[in-house]
């Protein structure tokens, strides 16, 4: 079969298209005829040699590719055969394999795709939507509540712009560039701002009329995040769910207690992020997105430009989720 293959840890253009033996499913697994795989800023991060995670870099060559959406072309042993031909998506774990044309998974964490999502929007729901689906469930907005959403044309952030609209809070976006801002109003933001500009945070200012958020959503971390949360009204409460930007935000416990300011990490055990829940998350997301409640935005590219679709995301340059297809 045809595989995306990293034979050594560095830039993107080490992410080669060869052929590779098929894949077979053992006990308790299927093999999926892959038709969209996920594409993840951790992805790239493993794939230049940085960590992630406890379980450190994975060993040389391997297939990236920690989540897809397909259908089920064959099972193991012990498996039921009401699996077989089903559309399904999955999350692959360690070791990944995703970026192939089959895969194999364990039939214990396969999901049920509804006929009328598409392989990338299904992955896009599994894997993305389900990290909304928690970060949300942390948030627990309202209706009066005033968000703050960085990274808002991204995969997650888009996910999260919908879903602060859909309780009937008020959604300030924060992207980078004209495109990202325009799309985030698009998907409802009241107010869309071009964080690389020197003047965004006096935009927002203006905009609230001397009030501040409630609530900041951020996955961006560094200085963005430290100047949302200067944005923040008294008694405001922040939650982040990474640092793309290569670092956390930098504050001191006083400087947040001086004005009653919360703050959270949601991701991790710690922030409920645990198997039981990220397969519930994933499930209510694809529901979510079957039933028209949130619409998955994707940008994809053929497997054979792997390496396009990973300099793109690490270059800011993609909106929406990342697949390949």
């Amino acid at each position: 079969m045809e595989a995306v293959v990293l034979r050594e840890f560095g830039p993107a253009e080490n992410l080669r298209l060869e052929l590779v033996p098929d894949p077979e499913p053992g006990q308790g697994q299927v093999r999926i005829a892959v038709a969209a795989s996920g594409v993840h800023l951790v992805d790239t991060s493993v794939r230049s040699g940085r960590p992630f995670g406890p379980g450190g870099l994975p060993e040389v060559p391997y297939i990236p590719g920690r989540e897809v959406a397909g259908t089920v072309d064959r099972l193991g042993e012990d498996v039921d055969e009401a699996w077989l031909g089903a559309r399904v998506a999955v999350s692959l774990g360690n070791p990944n394999g995703g970026y192939a044309r089959f895969a194999v998974a364990p039939a214990t964490g396969l999901l049920p795709v509804d006929p009328a999502l598409g392989a990338p929007e299904a992955i896009a729901m599994a894997g993305t939507g389900r990290t909304a689906f928690g970060v949300l469930e942390a948030a627990r907005l309202t209706a009066g509540d005033v968000v703050l959403v960085t990274a808002a044309a991204g995969g997650l952030g888009t996910f999260l712009v919908q879903s602060a609209r859909r309780v009937g809070a008020r959604v300030i976006g924060l992207a980078g560039g004209p495109e990202k801002t325009a799309l985030a109003a698009a998907l409802g933001a009241e107010l869309a701002v071009d964080y690389r500009q020197p003047d965004w945070q006096a935009k927002v200012r203006a905009h609230l009329g001397g009030a501040g958020a409630t609530v900041l959503l951020d996955g961006v971390g560094g200085d963005i995040a430290r100047g949302s949360v200067e944005l923040l009204g008294r008694g405001g409460r922040a939650l982040f769910f990474g640092f793309s930007s290569g670092a956390p935000a930098a504050f001191t416990d006083a400087e947040l207690a001086e004005r009653d300011i919360t703050t959270r990490m949601t991701l991790g055990p710690a922030g409920g992020f645990t198997p039981e829940n990220l397969r519930r998350w994933a499930g209510e997301a694809l529901a979510a997105a079957a039933a028209g409640q949130l619409k998955p935005q994707v940008e994809t590219f053929p497997l054979a430009q792997a390496a396009v679709a990973h300099a793109r995301l690490e270059g800011r340059l993609t909106t929406g989720k990342v697949v390949l297809v």
